[in-house]
Formats: structure tokens, C-alpha cells, sequence
């Protein structure tokens, strides 16, 4: 279809604005199907949390084993995330996130054929052997659009997926709970899986016939629109560096990015995958409740990143805002434990500390690709959401082999607070020359 010309206030509009309308219009394009996408894709992985309210009575997992499996997950997703990545540097984005959303929407349905801890192991890894490479890719992709001063907010409408799935999840997850238990036979913990993951199917379906992998490809757009988005794009890589894998891998500053990513990572898996858990732990026990109490915090925190993504781009400072939200979060946690057995105090303190987690997370990700460029920044990317994302094995295990050692959540909470204020204090002791301030 014809693009439309941009938008004009007059014969002589500043470059200024016309460029702010011609990245909106390229928002409005991406934004939506990207974060469809992330919203499905984080669903499928955490709503085994959910899952684990009927799963573990039926078959008889203890909270050690339910941790184990939830996090065995970033294994598979650890092994294959750096080839995954540069297979999409080099294929393109729209055969390869097609590739994956398909592949792990079929492997979260079949998960509802297991029987025996082993079997949930199995599925588990598998499911994170799909979905190996989306995140980066996604993050790698929009270094293909977007220059760094306006990738932050991008980055940030893109994770708001996260807390989006947890709007959208909680109630629905709970909704199938409540009244899909013994529909032909079925558990309702296996009408969760089958009815989450048919989406992921489709939509990767959709990913194939609609996304562009360059700017160059994108026929929505005029042959100026292109130049323009093209000549912002190669005059910021020119400033970056290539490097060659070997050089990579063995970065000291990809290594503290890994750092600070991994213990931001063990906060959000650590509420992400235990969540429901905690709230049924202040005495709610109706599933469908849960489900609309844990879309609370999800929902204040999507407020949250908008806010600071903003002001992060308008004073193009990215440390002291990755920083604070971080240090909120390990004050969120902390106030769950002292208020564990009060609701509406404990709702409001996994509110303040979700919000601070999931603040982070986007913002993170505009310090590592302010310096890395081409296969580097494929390869460092993966890398530093690969390792990071080992919390998401270590965070739910841990939480869960504490809190079944203590029979409370407390030295879980305290061990997620802590990586909080590890990971804020990481994030300050980056140059500022060498993210922009």
C-alpha cells in the first residue's frame, strides 16, 4: 500500500518535526505487533505459575521441583540464544521471529502432556530451546530503525509486554482455572497451556506476512522516509564498535552489562514466576481473585516505565534511571516480607516492587547497545540477555528451595532485594562517556 507523505505545519517545517512524525509513523507501524508478540511470548513463560496452583496437587510437585522446572527454562534458552541471534542478524528478522513463535507455541501446548516431574523438566527446557533468540532479536532489530536517543522509549513500549501479560494474564489465567477444570477430562491447568499457546501459533503466522526486516524492505514507507531513517541510522553505527565475536565474549564491559542484567533478571522471575504463590500466601485462595490481584502491580508498573522512559530520553540520561527503580524494587520486596500477612499492605508493596523491576529492564538495554554495532552488538546482545537470563533458572529455584527449607518467603524476598540493589549500583559504576551521560 502507498505511504502517506509526513505530516507538515507548513511549507517550512523544521527537520525537527518532520522527523518526530516520521518515527511515530514507524512506531505506530512496529510498536503494536512487536509487543503483541512479547506479550504472548512472556505468557507462555511464566504462566506456569499459574499452572503450578492445580499442577503441583496432581502431580505431586513439591515447591523445590516446580522452582527447578520453571527455571530449567533459561537453560535451553541460554544454550541457543547467541547462534539464535546472529541467525536472525543474517536471515532477517521476519523469517526467524516467525520461526520461533511457532515452534515454542506448539511446545507450551504439548506441555500439558506431562505426567512426571521429568516430563516437566523436559517440556520446560524444550520451551526455552523455541524461544531462544526473540528477545534479542527484538532488541537487535530495533537498532535497525531507531538511532539510540529514540530507541529508549521504543524499547520501553516494547517491554511493556511484560507487565501487559501480567494485566492480561493474571485474569484470564485465573478465568481458565476457575472454569475449565474436568472440560473433556482435562485438567484446567491443561486447558492453560493449550488455550496460551495456540496464540503464539497464529501470530507468528501473522509476523511472517508483516513484518519488514529493514528499512530498506518497507514499502509503507517513501523513498525519502527511507533515506532519512537509513542516513540517522549508519551515521550513529559509524560511532560504534564491530567487534569480532572473540573480542566480545571476552569484553569487560559486556561482562558487567551481563552483570547488572542478571541481577535485575533474578528480581523479575523472582516476582514474575512466584507471584501468584505469594498473594495465595496472604490468604486469597479463590484462583480467579489471584488472577485479578496479580494484574495490579503489572498494570501500575506499565505506568512506571512509560513515565521514566520519558524522562530518561528528554534529559538523555540513562544510569540514575536504570539505577533508582532498582533500588525501589529492593524496597518493594522488603516491605512484602514485613507486610506478608496483611493483603492490601502486601499488594501494595509487590505493586511499589514490580513497578521498580520492570522499570529497569528497558532502560538496561539502552546501555549496552550505545556502544555495540553490527555482528557485535548481535553477538553481545545475546550474550548479555543469555547470562542475564540464567537468573531466570537460578531465581525461581532459589526462591523456591528457600521457601521450602523456611516454610516462608522472607529469605527469598531478602536474596531478590539484594540483586536489586547489586544491579543498581552496577548500572552507576558504568562510564557515563560511554553510554551518553
Amino acid at each position: 500500500m502507498a505511504s502517506q507523505p509526513l505530516p507538515q505545519s507548513g511549507a517550512n517545517a523544521p527537520p525537527s518535526t518532520l522527523e518526530d512524525a516520521l518515527y511515530r509513523k514507524v512506531t505506530w507501524r512496529l510498536a503494536p505487533l512487536l509487543m503483541l508478540c512479547y506479550v504472548i511470548a512472556y505468557l507462555d513463560r511464566v504462566n506456569v505459575g499459574f499452572a503450578k496452583l492445580g499442577m503441583a496437587t496432581d502431580l505431586h510437585l513439591s515447591d523445590a521441583v516446580y522452582g527447578f522446572g520453571a527455571g530449567i527454562f533459561f537453560l535451553g534458552y541460554f544454550l541457543f540464544e547467541i547462534p539464535s541471534n546472529i541467525i536472525l542478524h543474517r536471515v532477517g528478522a521476519r523469517v526467524w521471529i516467525a520461526r520461533i513463535m511457532a515452534t515454542w507455541g506448539i511446545v507450551s501446548m504439548l506441555t500439558m502432556f506431562v505426567t512426571t516431574p521429568t516430563m516437566f523438566y523436559v517440556m520446560r527446557f524444550l520451551l526455552g530451546l523455541a524461544e531462544a533468540g526473540f528477545f534479542p532479536g527484538i532488541i537487535l532489530y530495533l537498532t535497525y530503525w531507531y538511532p539510540a536517543h529514540r530507541r529508549g522509549r521504543m524499547t520501553t513500549w516494547f517491554m511493556t509486554a511484560v507487565a501487559l501479560s501480567g494485566v492480561v494474564g493474571g485474569p484470564v489465567s485465573g478465568f481458565i482455572l476457575k472454569n475449565f477444570n474436568g472440560v473433556a477430562g482435562w485438567h484446567a491447568w491443561q486447558w492453560l497451556f493449550v488455550l496460551e499457546g495456540i496464540p503464539s501459533v497464529i501470530v507468528g503466522v501473522v509476523v511472517f506476512f508483516v513484518l519488514d526486516d529493514r528499512i530498506g524492505k518497507a514499502k509503507w514507507l517513501t523513498e525519502d522516509e527511507r533515506r532519512i531513517l537509513e542516513r540517522n541510522v549508519e551515521s550513529e553505527e559509524a560511532l560504534k564498535e564491530d567487534l569480532p565475536l572473540g573480542t566480545v565474549f571476552a569484553s569487560p564491559r559486556v561482562w558487567l552489562m551481563s552483570a547488572i542484567y542478571l541481577s535485575f533478571v533474578m528480581g523479575l522471575y523472582g516476582v514474575g514466576f512466584w507471584l501468584p504463590t505469594i498473594i495465595k500466601s496472604t490468604g486469597v485462595t479463590d484462583a480467579f481473585t489471584i488472577g485479578l490481584l496479580s494484574a495490579i502491580p503489572f498494570a501500575a508498573a506499565v505506568v512506571a516505565m512509560l513515565i521514566v522512559a520519558r524522562s530518561a530520553d528528554r534529559r538523555r540520561e540513562r544510569r540514575w534511571h536504570v539505577a533508582l527503580p532498582a533500588f525501589a524494587g529492593a524496597v518493594g520486596l522488603l516491605l512484602a516480607v514485613v507486610w506478608a500477612h496483611d493483603t492490601t499492605l502486601a499488594m501494595a508493596a509487590l505493586t511499589l516492587a514490580t513497578m521498580g523491576i520492570i522499570t529497569t529492564l528497558p532502560l538496561f538495554w539502552s546501555l549496552p547497545t550505545a556502544f555495540l554495532a553490527g555482528t557485535g552488538a548481535a553477538a553481545g546482545i545475546a550474550m548479555i540477555n543469555s547470562i542475564g537470563n540464567l537468573a531466570g533458572f537460578l531465581s525461581p529455584y532459589a526462591v523456591g528451595w528457600l521457601r521450602q527449607a523456611t516454610g516462608a518467603n522472607d529469605s527469598g524476598m531478602y536474596m531478590l532485594a539484594a540483586f536489586m540493589v547489586l544491579g543498581g549500583l552496577l548500572a552507576l559504576s558504568v562510564p557515563a562517556r560511554l553510554v551518553g551521560r
